[in-house]
């Protein structure tokens, strides 16, 4: 089912969370206390986060270059859904060369609270890991000659150099997670 993001709450405190990457490598929110982060819902099967992949591997590569931290989490139920099981994020995430950990949400809870929607949703954090991006990764209907406008770069950028993200967002859109 296609969804889209709701508009950005901007000041949204984010929840904490402690999570495992499918290795066991523990990775925690406050882990990156002082430093805008880019927390993203995503999973293996979903064709939209398939067709931004490598894009958002790209774009990671550049904030985590400039001391943004970018974290990705999977909260599907992949028992009902294994190709979305860890050993796939392994797979996935080698495939198209993630320079993040990808975290298995494995009871859904910290989905739950954060109140993801689809895969992908971002959420762009500032230092004080208050919400100021809810939006796409790019727009590819306002687009430079490639097509596409980096609209989660440009965001995250911001929210690192002012501490806001910019009020102007298009929200994601993507497939619902799968609760159990």
């Amino acid at each position: 089912m296609l969804l889209d993001t709701p508009v950005c709450d901007f000041g949204w405190p984010a929840p904490g969370f402690t999570l495992k990457t499918p290795e066991g490598a523990t990775h925690s929110l406050s882990d990156h206390a002082g430093k805008p982060v880019l927390v993203t819902f995503i999973c293996n099967h979903c064709p939209y986060v398939v067709a931004v992949a490598d894009r958002l591997a790209a774009d990671a590569r550049v904030l985590m270059d400039e001391g943004i931290a970018v974290l990705a989490v999977m909260s599907n139920d992949w028992r009902d859904y294994p190709a979305d099981a860890p050993g796939r994020m392994t797979e996935f995430a080698a495939r198209h060369g993630f320079p993040f950990p990808y975290l298995v949400d494995e009871g859904q809870a910290v989905g739950r609270a954060w109140g993801a929607i689809c895969t992908p949703d971002f959420f762009g954090l500032n230092a004080e890991h208050r919400l100021q991006y809810r939006g796409r990764l790019d727009d590819a209907g306002r687009g430079d000659a490639s097509g596409r406008v980096p609209e989660l770069l440009n965001a995250m950028q911001q929210i690192a150099e002012t501490g806001e993200g910019p009020r102007d967002q298009v929200p994601s859109m993507g497939c619902s997670i799968k609760w159990s």
